[in-house]
């Protein structure tokens, strides 16, 4: 009986540190271009975000840095700025990367 507990907890699936729960199929979808406008695609990534906060699970790294760039593309720059301050920081090892997009899109915060 013991054999056959420790075999099932083995078979148990993996914890994840982060809920990947549809963000890498929207990632592909985004750059596919597969018809899906940015304003569909901010609805998927926010369903993510709500699953990820009723289930207690942390997002992954890029997520709000996604959400971003589709609220750029939409004119919705505070929003924008939110969702990329919020990356910074969740993941402060990406502050370098954000301030460098953001001085890249310095005119189109102002």
């Amino acid at each position: 009986m013991l054999c056959t507990a420790a075999l099932l907890a083995g078979c148990a699936a993996p914890k994840t540190l982060y809920n990947w729960d549809g963000y890498q199929t929207s990632i592909y979808q985004y750059y596919q271009q597969d018809g899906l406008s940015p304003e569909q695609q901010i609805m998927t990534l926010k369903e993510i975000v709500e699953k990820s906060r009723a289930r207690d699970k942390a997002l992954p790294p890029g997520l709000h840095a996604q959400l971003r760039l589709l609220y750029s593309k939409t004119g919705n720059n505070g929003q924008a700025l939110a969702e990329f301050n919020t990356e910074k920081t969740l993941f402060p090892e990406s502050a370098p990367f954000m301030n460098f997009l953001m001085a890249k899109d310095k005119g189109s915060f102002q």
